[in-house]
């Protein structure tokens, strides 16, 4: 069993990513965090913790290339943060001094190998509404805080789509992985050390409609592709989905209507008399059909607060526990 032992911690070293091997195989481990210092947290259902185990800062430089370097991403001086999603769909975001004031810092997103069933998100009869609204075409839009499972839950959603219909997938991180047949996966590119060669969501948003798609579905909305989303939902483009970065749904709402990002048209906020309405008379509320708050609240949460007039009501789902199965980093 020794010898075993250290056999499998000299593979990882030489073929994988030292250390960090045992916990990104680890099926209750959500998140890996190296801070500047070499010390390695975890995220285990929710909390996080000390892995017990420091890198140094040759162990942490050869992590951060061999993680970086297969996808053609680098950090320098020049460039010191980086993106980048590992074999097995984990994300992936460095930092290096001067930015990280005491040392390279990795954090890594676990991409989640089983799929997870709408069942196993929300009620029975949630369920069937949510399932009813994608077969039917709604626009679907998903809000949650950092790590509430926005991602997870719209690749189930996405999983219930009409194996007929062309989808087109658009993501900052290649995440969602659907089981249908035709699916052309887009992913955004940063801009190379030079400054050029930048895709960001937004450019793949607008090549997405010239693609003949049947469903259009955004990883998360964060920038000015919510302009182009909501003109593609109100266009014809029906059943669409995506996220957003939000507590509660009316939240969600009001980020994509007043956000300054850069639309071709001012995106006025909502005032008592007509919320929801941009200043060019185009509305989130009439583009999106369903709004699901990833958290544990009270059901019609939307309805309840009279400040939400003109919102329909939301279902609001729970993540369900992690059951991340083990992967091969190697």
């Amino acid at each position: 069993a020794e010898v075993g032992a250290v056999a499998s911690a000299v593979l990882a070293r030489v073929r994988g990513f030292g250390a960090l091997d045992v916990h990104l195989a680890a099926p209750d481990v959500t998140d890996v965090m190296v801070n500047g210092d070499g010390s390695v947290w975890i995220d285990r259902g929710g909390a996080v913790e000390p892995a017990g185990i420091t890198l140094t800062a040759g162990e942490v430089d050869q992590v951060i290339e061999r993680m970086l370097g297969p996808v053609g991403r680098r950090v320098d001086w020049s460039a010191p943060t980086a993106d980048a999603r590992l074999p097995d769909g984990s994300r992936v975001h460095v930092v290096i001094p001067p930015v990280a004031v005491d040392g390279p810092t990795v954090t890594i997103r676990r991409f989640r190998a089983r799929p997870v069933d709408l069942d196993e998100w929300c009620p029975p009869d949630v369920a069937a509404l949510l399932g009813d609204a994608v077969r039917a075409r709604a626009n679907l839009l998903v809000s949650g805080a950092t790590g509430a499972g926005k991602t997870t839950l719209l690749n189930t959603l996405a999983a219930l789509v009409d194996p007929g219909d062309r989808v087109v997938t658009i993501e900052d991180a290649a995440e969602l992985r659907l089981p249908l047949p035709d699916v052309v996966r887009l992913e955004a590119r940063p801009a190379g050390l030079d400054g050029s060669g930048r895709v960001d969501v937004r450019e793949l948003v607008r090549n997405a409609l010239r693609m003949r798609p049947d469903r259009i579905v955004v990883g998360e909305v964060r920038s000015g592709e919510a302009f182009d989303m909501v003109q593609a939902m109100l266009t014809g483009h029906d059943g669409c989905l995506a996220t957003v970065h939000a507590h509660r749904a009316l939240e969600a709402l009001v980020r994509l209507e007043g956000g300054d990002w850069g639309a071709p048209i001012a995106l006025g906020k909502p005032t008592p008399d007509a919320l929801g309405v941009f200043s060019a008379e185009i509305s989130v509320d009439d583009a999106a059909n369903v709004y699901v708050a990833v958290r544990a609240v009270d059901f019609g949460e939307l309805a309840s607060d009279p400040s939400n007039a003109g919102y329909r009501p939301a279902p609001v789902v729970e993540p369900p526990p992690d059951t991340t199965e083990p992967t091969d980093p190697g």
